[in-house]
């Protein structure tokens, strides 16, 4: 059970932390996390003190997940509907991966007119689906799939790339060199963008000249998928959907949560899916 806090309190400091980034804060989900860290520590914890923790760990995850919401759709508006290019340009680019939107934001405004793509990757493919992100022009579209597949993508990419917050894997030989790291994510022997300072940018600008120095890599096709049911777009058809559901038209509903995983133990979400389609 304290185990089952503190991967609450992780998954709770990781929200928060991006929140904070974009000057949302709620001193009561801090308080909270404090609170806890000193319960799971004592030896004389009751199992009944540790099942109100756990508890009051959702309650506070659903907390902070409306504060990300509000800070994320405050600064760059409600996700919509918006088709997605997965191929490559013939042109200098840089590929985002990670989770920070902020960062994003200012790679695009520091390349805009310099003649460099940006392309998401991996979690930060709903990126594409805000206003405020997609309005960039040179914002191309996604690359990419799932994170534990990111060393054959990155090898294959062929310009720069730009770790935010989310999982690094060991970067090989032959993207050492074009690879960077940010924010809470860092790798030994790899160049790391400071952090902001007085609330200036990040300076992007070795992530740049790298891009335009590598020029331009194959382009390669690709297909365009549609992202972008955020909570207010299907609240907007909350009706229709009641309707479909009474008709029986649709049976069932799949909430998937977290991360794609790499192992077995993962098929658990294939397996579903199969029996979906098998249903349908």
């Amino acid at each position: 059970m304290k185990s089952l806090v503190l991967f609450g309190l992780k998954g709770i400091s990781a929200y928060l932390g991006h929140a904070y980034i974009l000057k949302y804060k709620n001193r009561e989900v801090i308080d909270f996390i404090l609170e806890a860290l000193y319960y799971i520590l004592r030896d004389d914890i009751t199992s009944d003190k540790l099942v109100k923790l756990i508890l009051e760990s959702g309650k506070q995850a659903v907390e902070v997940m409306a504060l990300l919401d509000k800070a994320n759709t405050s600064a760059y508006g409600s996700p919509e509907p918006t088709e997605v290019f997965t191929g490559r340009r013939k042109r200098p680019a840089i590929l985002v991966s990670g989770h920070d939107l902020l960062d994003l934001e200012e790679i695009l405004k520091q390349t805009d007119g310099k003649g460099v793509d940006v392309y998401t990757h991996g979690e930060m493919l709903p990126a594409n689906a805000y206003p405020g992100l997609e309005k960039y022009k040179h914002l191309i579209g996604n690359y990419g799939g799932s994170w534990y597949r990111q060393q054959e993508e990155f090898e294959k990419f062929g310009g720069a790339i730009v770790m935010t917050t989310n999982c690094i894997q060991k970067p090989r030989d032959s993207y050492r060199e074009r690879i960077f790291t940010t924010g809470l994510v860092a790798w030994p022997g790899v160049v790391h963008i400071p952090n902001r300072i007085d609330d200036k940018p990040k300076d992007f600008s070795p992530v740049i000249n790298k891009a335009l120095a590598l020029g331009e890599a194959p382009e390669e096709q690709g297909k365009k998928i549609t992202i972008g049911f955020a909570r207010n777009t299907l609240l907007s058809s909350l009706d229709k959907v009641i309707k479909l559901v009474g008709d029986g038209k649709i049976r069932k509903f799949i909430v998937m949560t977290g991360c794609d995983g790499r192992h077995n133990t993962g098929s658990i979400i294939r397996g579903l899916l199969r029996a979906f389609l098998v249903i349908r």
